[in-house]
This record gives structure tokens, C-alpha cells and sequence, in this order.
């Protein structure tokens, strides 16, 4: 398997790519930029390319709506370029909340999007004349659909490194992952949970890849999760925590009952009744409670922390599940301890 990380968003950006260098020559394979609405990724993603010489990039994700499918392309083989054909184009719905709350775009059709975005993507890269006629999307735009009439079918200047960037979704719901196995590359389940992978994601990627191009290979599975490699008890109950307060915001907190796909989630790994707890709590305020609530199973089987021993069997636990990428977080607290983590990782997944 191969090892990644990502790099947040959320304000420690400049202190991982100053030491970005030091990660690729532990063994780090790939960074997933994230993106949601704050700094743009692409400024990101670009700096990378210029800090490294192997170490593969990705965004994680671009939504599908606030790019035009053609910028989401010419922006991919604008990477790959600068980074010399290491570049994955991470996409994803994101949700109403960021695509119509902060973007102002309406969320409609997702699932249709998707796959015409995909298709003029490709399009785009083979350097042919871009002329798309779908229910969501028309290029050229013509008069009855709100256009000038003055569009004509155009194909990129440049000629991209490789004529298929690879393209990864991030997706939970059956549709959105029997979609990943049909169209993608590559697929991103956050909270990926082995011993609970077949009965949540079977049926769908059974469904995907009985449609699948041989010719885009076997699907790649990147599985999000944390990484803390230590015999310090009380480290990794820091650690564990850490885990379970991001897992009870997400399955708890992010969106209303019935309209939270990571608590839909957590039901089809099998824990129902322990995640409509969590929720009632999240909801109503009381956050340590619905942490507390978490059962440690769960807790324990999305992240890989503790002793090397024991995350070795969690790391072929992902492994047997299918795992093809490991996108940890690491969770130590201070680089020295970050870094030493991934670099067993990488030992642990080779």
C-alpha cells in the first residue's frame, strides 16, 4: 500500500510544506490538499510541486459546482504540468451548505454532474474539441439555454503531460461510491472502517465495477484515517481522543437527523442504535457526552493508533479490506513525532 497525508486547511499549511521534503524522504507517496472555503488548494497544490520531486499531489476535493468542468480540467493538467505528470484530480459533490451557502451556485443533481463532468474532463485532456450536450451541463451554451450563440467547440492550447489524469471521488452514499468503481481512478471514503467495509460499500462497488472501463484498472481505495505510532499509554489515549471528538462532530453534528451521511454511515457499519445516541447528544449540546458515546470499536477500527505491534494488524486489516492508499493524518504533537509516525507507516505498509 501506499502511504499518504493530508494537509489541512485550517491554518497549519505553511509548517508542513516547510517541511514537506522531509516527509517525501520518509516515504510519503502522496499529499491530499483539502480545500472546503478557505485558501484555494491550486495556490497550494502548486507550491508542493515546487517543494518535491516525487512525492505525488491531489486535491481533496475540489467541489463540482464552483469550477466550470473545463477549468476543473485545464486547472489538472495545469498541475500535472507544473509537477511533472504527479498530479490527481480529487473531486467530490461537497454539500448545499458550502456549494449554495458560500458559492452561491445551486446544488442540483449531483449524481449527473459527476459524470458529466468526468466525461468533459477526459474530453478536455484528449485535445479534442469540447462539444458536451447534457441535462446538467452544454458546451458550447447555446441561445435556449441561456446563451449568446456566439460560442463555438474549442480544445485546450496547451498538450497536457498525459492525456489521463487520473481522477479520484470522494464519496459516501451507494450511488455516489457505485459511481467512484464505474468513472474513477481512485475512490475516498472518509472513516473507513474495515471489519464494517462490505457490508457499507459492497453492494456498490459490485455495481460500479460491472460497468467499469478495463482500461481505467482496478479501482484504487484511499482510506482516510489518523496514524499514532506509541508505547506511551497516555499518549495514545490523547491520541484515541483526538479521534473520537472528530468522529462524534461528524457523526453527531454534521447535518440534521436523517440528512447526516456520516451518521448513515456509521449505521451501516453496524452501529445503529450508538449512532443515533451521539446525534442526540451532539444535538444537543452535549458534545463530551456524545464523544463518550462512541463505542471503541469504531473508535479503535478508523484510526491506527497505539503501539507499532498493534497498528501493523490495523494496517492489514485495511489492506485485506482492499486498501490501496493509507491517507493518514498524523496526530503527534510535535514534527518530530508526526514525522516518525509516517515513517512507520510506510515500513508497516510495505
Amino acid at each position: 500500500m501506499r502511504v499518504g497525508m493530508p494537509m489541512s486547511y485550517s491554518g497549519n499549511f505553511a509548517e508542513t510544506a516547510g517541511v514537506i521534503a522531509q516527509y517525501e524522504s520518509a516515504g510519503l507517496d502522496i499529499v491530499f490538499v483539502t480545500e472546503a472555503y478557505s485558501f484555494d488548494s491550486v495556490s497550494q497544490l502548486g507550491y508542493l510541486a515546487a517543494k518535491t520531486t516525487t512525492l505525488e499531489i491531489a486535491s481533496a476535493i475540489f467541489n463540482i459546482y464552483s469550477r466550470s468542468p473545463a477549468l476543473l480540467a485545464m486547472t489538472a493538467a495545469g498541475l500535472d504540468y507544473v509537477s511533472g505528470g504527479r498530479f490527481t484530480l480529487g473531486i467530490g459533490a461537497s454539500g448545499p451548505q458550502v456549494v449554495e451557502g458560500f458559492h452561491g451556485v445551486p446544488y442540483t443533481a449531483p449524481l449527473g454532474r459527476t459524470r458529466e463532468v468526468v466525461d468533459i474532463c477526459r474530453t478536455v485532456w484528449r485535445r479534442e474539441p469540447l462539444e458536451h450536450d447534457g441535462p446538467q451541463i452544454q458546451i458550447p451554451l447555446s441561445p435556449d439555454r441561456g446563451g449568446s450563440g456566439l460560442g463555438k467547440p474549442l480544445k485546450l492550447i496547451n498538450r497536457p503531460v498525459r492525456p489521463r489524469i487520473p481522477m479520484l471521488l470522494a464519496a459516501l452514499g451507494p450511488k455516489n461510491v457505485a459511481l467512484a468503481a464505474e468513472l474513477f481512478e481512485a475512490w475516498e471514503p472518509i472513516f473507513y472502517y474495515p471489519e464494517g467495509s462490505s457490508d457499507a460499500f459492497g453492494t456498490s462497488l459490485a455495481e460500479g465495477n460491472a460497468k467499469r472501463d478495463p482500461e481505467l484498472g482496478p479501482l484504487q481505495i484511499v482510506a482516510d484515517t489518523n496514524v499514532l505510532v506509541t508505547d506511551d499509554p497516555e499518549e495514545e489515549a490523547r491520541g484515541l481522543q483526538k479521534v473520537r471528538e472528530h468522529l462524534a462532530l461528524y457523526v453527531g453534528g454534521m447535518g440534521a437527523k436523517g440528512k447526516n451521511f456520516y451518521n448513515d454511515l456509521a449505521g451501516r457499519y453496524g452501529f445503529p442504535e450508538e449512532a443515533g445516541i451521539v446525534q442526540d447528544l451532539f444535538l444537543s449540546g452535549q458534545r463530551a457526552e456524545a464523544a463518550a458515546a462512541l463505542p471503541d470499536e469504531l473508535v479503535r477500527g478508523v484510526s491506527l493508533v497505539g503501539p507499532r505491534a498493534y497498528v501493523a494488524e490495523r494496517v492489514q486489516a485495511f489492506a485485506a479490506a482492499g486498501v490501496t492508499t493509507i491517507n493518514a493524518a498524523p496526530l503527534g504533537e510535535d514534527h518530530a513525532t508526526r514525522l516518525r509516525s509516517i515513517a512507520t507507516l510506510k515500513e508497516l505498509a510495505q
